[in-house]
């Protein structure tokens, strides 16, 4: 069987791939990515892939292991030297080429994403506009990774500092932005002059081995780029391998602050470059001055794009004591109006969660907090009418610092309020927590506003904004949200190092 299947609403018995929706698809693979060839894993083994709006299995993906994996690094590596001196300039032109197919098969690429992701379409074209933006980003960075002359403490002398590509760049992926989660840390790598192997998440493989057809079809030379797919069970050996590889020179990882720690250990045997971004607790305070109709319009962008799904997602809803029952009464009024579907259905603006491991634990999440006496002001709830992944979102009130969805990274489409008297206590909730990823709020206090974003204790804050990311800007955290920077100019130096050089008798 090819490994691009043309698809016209054809029958799941006539292909590894269902026809999940009756939606009209032109080209998916059925392949992992190595050397330039579309190939099966060695052992021949496939994983299913499910669409969790309807829980039909979209197709079969190959599952490989770290014999692949290493098959991939190898890959990589044998293209590097070539790849490094490659011209920026040429470099970056066949990432513009990129970009442009990118574009050009735009709504293929949200219909696949959609179908393994569950997102609605609508929020699926907005993630493909704004993963775009990285490739088209880095391929005008390349030709600004400037080195430096140095002024020499002595006569005849002359001191230089060289960035150079790192080498082969291992890039862990997630579920919830399959695409600009690649092209965030592809895009970089490659501007930079590096080669890469990427794994991406086993909940939405196709939408991966999608951008790198596209590579392929752009001209990037065979090696440069590789994707290695794997089932839940190969992920951890497959993600050792890609740390402690010899040939593997820095690793790029965005999940779990629990897996991220353990990635970073396991890179720590071969002194890797690592860049994690890493999971969140974002706080959203509303201040007395806000504008409450935008700080609720901010409050449903960032909390319930991607159903919650995502690691800048608010967390906490911080409230002012003056401002807190108004803010409450419009975020449950605007939350009432949510349709819940498939993601394929044009009118609907909340689909399911990924999976049900993720259900289970907002079903957790939602039942510690009313067992320790909060109360639910809408949702609370499966959706099980519309299908076994589909929650409710839900709007929870009297919190208290010893619940889960307090503490903890909530991940989907919980809201939970708390009610605060002055700024620094607002400032003190916050910031009492291990992570330091996002946060947010909304003030028409311009002294109260450079305060508050000086003293949060995140790498990244909206300001009367619920939704910040952007090529240009450089997104990651501190804390346990992460090390490093992806996206701006800062995004490309994870992948370079500095040469000194001194040239003496001059």
């Amino acid at each position: 069987m090819s490994c691009v299947l043309q698809l016209y609403r054809i029958q799941a018995s006539s292909s590894r791939f269902s026809n999940c929706g009756r939606m009209s698809i032109s080209f998916l693979h059925n392949k992992g990515f190595i050397n330039g060839s579309w190939v099966d894993a060695k052992s021949g083994k496939t994983f299913e892939v499910k669409n969790p709006a309807t829980g039909e299995v979209i197709g079969l993906a190959p599952d490989m292991d770290v014999e692949d994996t290493k098959s991939a690094i190898k890959a990589a590596a044998d293209a590097f030297p070539a790849w490094a001196k490659t011209p920026a300039k040429e470099r970056g032109v066949l990432l513009r080429k990129w970009y442009d197919l990118m574009v050009s098969n735009s709504d293929e690429i949200a219909k696949i994403l959609t179908w393994e992701a569950g997102k609605p379409l609508s929020e699926s074209k907005g993630e493909i506009t704004y993963g775009n933006s990285f490739i088209d980003w880095f391929a005008e960075e390349a030709r600004r990774i400037n080195g430096e002359v140095l002024q020499s403490p002595v006569r005849n002398r002359e001191m230089v500092l060289l960035k150079q590509p790192i080498g082969v760049a291992a890039l862990i992926t997630p579920w919830n932005f399959p695409h600009a989660m690649i092209t965030r840390k592809a895009g970089a790598a490659l501007a930079a002059g590096c080669t890469c192997v990427i794994r991406p998440a086993e909940d939405t493989p196709f939408t991966a081995l999608a951008l790198v057809d596209l590579a392929d079809k752009a001209g990037i030379p065979k090696g440069v780029i590789n994707i290695v797919t794997s089932g839940r069970p190969n992920a951890a050996p497959i993600g050792k391998e890609l740390c402690e590889n010899p040939l593997v020179a820095g690793l790029s990882f965005t999940g779990s602050t629990e897996v991220g720690k353990l990635l970073y250990k396991q890179c720590a045997t071969g002194i890797k470059r690592v860049g994690l971004e890493l999971g969140g607790n974002a706080p959203f305070i509303v201040f007395n001055s806000a504008d409450i109709n935008k700080a609720v319009e901010g409050a449903i962008a960032s909390k319930f794009r991607n159903c919650g799904q995502t690691c800048i997602s608010a967390n906490r809803f911080i409230i002012q004591d003056g401002v807190f029952d108004e803010f409450v009464e419009k975020l449950r009024d605007r939350m009432s109006k949510f349709k819940l579907g498939n993601g394929m259905d044009c009118d609907v603006n909340q689909g399911p969660l990924i999976n049900a491991a993720q259900v289970k634990k907002v079903e957790a999440i939602v039942k510690d907090a009313v067992d320790k006496g909060a109360k639910v002001l809408h949702g609370g709830e499966r959706a099980s009418n519309i299908g076994e992944l589909f929650y409710v979102p839900t709007l929870l009130v009297d919190i208290k610092p010893n619940m889960a969805c307090y503490t903890e990274e909530i991940f989907g489409p919980i809201a939970v309020c708390l009610k605060f008297k002055t700024e620094e206590e607002a400032i003190a909730i916050s910031n009492g927590t291990s992570r330091g990823l996002a946060g947010y709020f909304y003030s028409n206090d311009l002294n109260q506003a450079w305060r508050v974003a000086r003293n949060l204790e995140v790498g990244m804050i909206g300001i009367n904004e619920g939704l910040i990311s952007a090529a240009e800007a450089a997104f990651g955290g501190v804390k346990e949200s992460g090390i490093g920077r992806e996206g701006s100019s800062h995004g490309i130096e994870e992948y370079v190092y500095i040469k000194y050089l001194c040239f003496g008798g001059i």
